[in-house]
């Protein structure tokens, strides 16, 4: 894969999640740190930095009044009833870890679960000339998977890179890991990812 053709899409490494005291921390802690997720998204950002690759940084911000004109239930009624990641809150804060660097996309509008809705990353991608796409992120069944299967469906090469994903259970994460990485084509580590591009 070449690096110019090629983004990493980091999606919710944001305080709710991946902090004590976040409001969803304690769905995903113990997976978090059994699978060595911050790490290796540590490892995988500074990798694909030094490749020179296209970097977007993914967040959710809860956008309260937009949820609740169209009467949401279920994942993001949940996040509004909680006021997770709520605008102007450190909980909405990207991590220090992977504080985005000058020249990386912060992308703008996600308030749902697929990365390419209600954003402009097709645009975005479309504008680098990008052929190949990384995903990492939170939840590893949920806004990760769905950003992924946007990238594929737009016709993209992609690769779901499970070691920097967190999930709930450790049961989600490989199945997810067995079932469906591998339509993506494969289930690569951090280092087999940032090894394939040239």
């Amino acid at each position: 894969m070449k690096s110019d053709k090629t983004a990493l899409i980091l999606i919710e490494f944001q305080n709710d999640f991946c902090k004590e005291g976040g409001k969803l921390n304690s769905l995903v802690r113990d997976e978090i740190a059994r699978n060595n997720t911050i790490a290796n998204a540590v490892k995988l950002l500074d990798g694909a930095r030094e490749k020179k690759i296209h970097i977007v940084h993914c967040p959710f911000v809860l956008d309260r009044a937009w949820s609740t004109e169209r009467g949401y239930e279920g994942l993001v009624k949940g996040l509004t009833d909680g006021d997770v990641f709520a605008p102007g809150t450190w909980g909405v804060e990207i991590i220090d870890e992977l504080k985005p660097r000058e020249g990386e996309t912060v992308l703008e509008g996600k308030r749902a679960i697929n990365g390419f809705v209600h954003t402009n990353l097709a645009d975005i991608l479309a504008d680098w000339r990008v052929e190949n796409v990384g995903v990492a992120g939170f939840l590893t069944n949920v806004c990760a998977q769905a950003t992924a299967w946007g990238a594929y469906d737009l016709g993209y090469r992609v690769r779901l890179i499970p070691s920097a994903c967190g999930a709930a259970t450790r049961e989600i994460q490989e199945y997810v890991e067995r079932e469906i990485c591998p339509i993506f084509g494969g289930a690569p580590s951090v280092d087999e990812f940032l090894a394939a591009i040239e």
